[in-house]
C-alpha cells in the first residue's frame, strides 16, 4: 500500500525526528512510503527505506513564523508558492497514493494551505485514494481566539478522514490544549507517544562510565536553544569542578560561529565538554546523572524513555505555549522540574542543578504509551484496508 507522508519543519528539527519514527514504522509494516519533504536537509535525518523527494525548502528565522524563507534565507514569492505546489502536485501523480498523510496540517503549518488543499483536493480524486490523515502532536500552541481553533476545526472536518494525535488521553487529552478538539472526536485516533526503543541507540564502546557522571545540556536542533547553553556553561563554572562533568550538545541549526563561541566561553572549564549534538542523546541520557534541556516533544520523549533526572527550560518566546504546557504536565507527575525561561541565569540554574542531584532518579515513567509509531502506521493500514474493501 502506497503512503505519501508530507513534512514540513520550519524552526527546529522535532517534527523531522517524529517522521522519521513513524516512517520506519510504516515501512516496517510493509507500506511503500514517499516523504515530500519540505524543509531544509537535517544532517543525519534517515526514513528507514522510504523514498525521499525534496521540494523547494522553507523555514522561519524565529518564533514569529513569518516570514516564509527560501533558499539564500529570501521570503517566499507568489512564482515560489506556485513552483511548489506544482512540484507537490506532481509528486502525487506519480505516486498515486492510497494513503496521504500530512504532518501538523490542518491543525497547524496553515501557511501551506497555498499546497496542501489542491494537493488533497487531487488525491482524492485519484481513484487509488483510500484515507487522508493528519499527524499531530500531543499539544497544540494555543491560540488567543477561539473562532481560529473553529476555522481549523472545521478544516479538518472538510480535508481529513483521521487525525492521529500522538500522545495518550489518559495524560493529556488534545482539548487540554485544543477546546474545539471536542468538535472533531470522532476524527481522533490516539497513538501513544511517539518515542525511539530503549536499546535503539548504543553508546560507543567504552563510553558508558564516563557518561554516567555527566550533566547532559541539550536543545534540540538549536534555532533557540543558544542562551540556554551559554547559561549552562556559567552554572557549571559557578557550580566548580567537584560535581558530575557537564556535556553541552549543540544542535545543527547553531552555526559553526555559535559552536566556536560556546566553546571558547567553557575555556577554562575542563569539566564542561562543547559538542556538536549526537546520534547516542537517548543512551548518554539513559546513563546521565542529570539532564537539562527544552521540553519540545521529541526531547521529552527521549527523557520519559530514559528516566533519569530532568530539568526542564521550556522555549515560550512569541506566544509559544506547547512547551510550556507539557513541561508543567511532567513536573505535576513528578517527572521534572521546570525552569521559566525569561530571566534564567546562572545562579538560578546552578542552584536548582544541585537541588535535582540530591532526588532519587526517577526511572522510566510508568504506564505511559510510548509506541506511537508502530501503532500509528497499524491504525493507518487497518482504516485504509478497511475503506478499500
Amino acid at each position: 500500500m502506497r503512503v505519501l507522508f508530507w513534512v514540513q519543519h520550519l524552526l527546529g528539527i522535532g517534527h523531522v525526528r517524529r517522521a522519521e519514527l513513524i516512517a520506519r514504522a510504516m515501512v516496517e509494516a510493509g507500506l511503500e512510503v514517499t516523504i515530500a519533504q519540505g524543509g531544509f536537509p537535517v544532517a543525519g535525518a534517515g526514513f528507514g527505506g522510504a523514498s525521499v523527494a525534496a521540494l523547494p525548502p522553507a523555514r522561519v528565522r524565529d518564533a514569529h513564523f513569518s516570514p516564509l524563507l527560501g533558499a539564500g534565507d529570501r521570503p517566499v514569492d507568489d512564482a515560489w508558492r506556485a513552483r511548489r505546489a506544482a512540484a507537490l502536485l506532481a509528486l502525487a501523480r506519480e505516486v498515486r497514493p492510497q494513503i496521504l498523510l500530512l504532518e501538523t496540517y490542518p491543525l497547524g503549518r496553515r501557511a501551506f494551505g497555498f499546497e496542501l488543499d489542491p494537493l488533497v483536493d487531487l488525491v482524492r480524486a485519484q481513484p487509488t485514494c483510500r484515507l487522508v490523515a493528519s499527524s499531530v502532536r500531543d499539544i497544540l500552541v494555543r491560540k488567543a481566539k477561539p473562532e481560529k481553533e473553529r476555522q481549523m476545526a472545521a478544516a479538518a472536518r472538510r480535508l481529513v478522514d483521521l487525525v492521529l494525535v500522538h500522545g495518550d488521553p489518559a495524560v493529556l487529552p488534545l482539548e487540554a490544549s485544543f477546546p474545539a478538539a471536542a468538535e472533531i472526536r470522532d476524527l481522533l485516533r490516539y497513538t501513544g507517544f511517539v518515542a525511539p526503543a530503549r536499546d535503539a541507540v548504543a553508546l560507543p564502546a567504552g563510553a558508558a562510565q564516563a557518561a554516567g557522571a555527566e550533566i547532559v545540556v541539550s536543545v534540540g536542533g538549536g534555532a533557540v536553544g543558544f542562551d540556554l547553553l551559554r547559561t549552562a556553561i556559567d552554572a557549571a563554572r559557578l557550580l566548580g569542578e567537584g560535581g558530575p562533568a557537564w556535556r553541552l550538545l549543540v544542535g545543527p541549526d547553531i552555526a559553526e560561529d555559535g559552536l566556536a563561541a560556546l566553546a571558547a566561553h567553557a575555556g577554562g572549564t575542563p569539566w564542561v565538554v562543547v559538542e556538536r549534538a549526537r546520534p547516542d542523546f537517548p543512551a548518554l541520557l539513559g546513563r546521565a546523572a542529570l539532564s537539562v534541556s527544552q521540553a519540545g516533544y521529541n526531547t521529552v520523549m527521549d527523557l520519559l524513555t530514559a528516566g533519569c533526572r530532568a530539568i526542564l527550560v521550556p522555549f515560550a518566546r512569541g506566544g509559544e505555549s506547547e512547551q510550556t504546557d507539557r513541561a508543567r504536565l511532567l513536573a505535576a507527575r513528578g517527572l521534572a522540574t521546570v525552569l521559566p525561561e525569561a530571566g534564567l541565569g546562572a545562579e538560578r540554574l546552578a542552584g536548582v542543578v544541585a537541588e535535582a542531584l540530591a532526588r532519587p532518579r526517577p526511572g522510566p515513567a510508568p504506564g505511559l504509551a510510548v509506541d506511537g509509531a508502530r501503532e500509528s502506521a497499524r491504525i493507518l493500514a487497518e482504516e485504509a484496508s478497511r475503506r478499500g474493501a
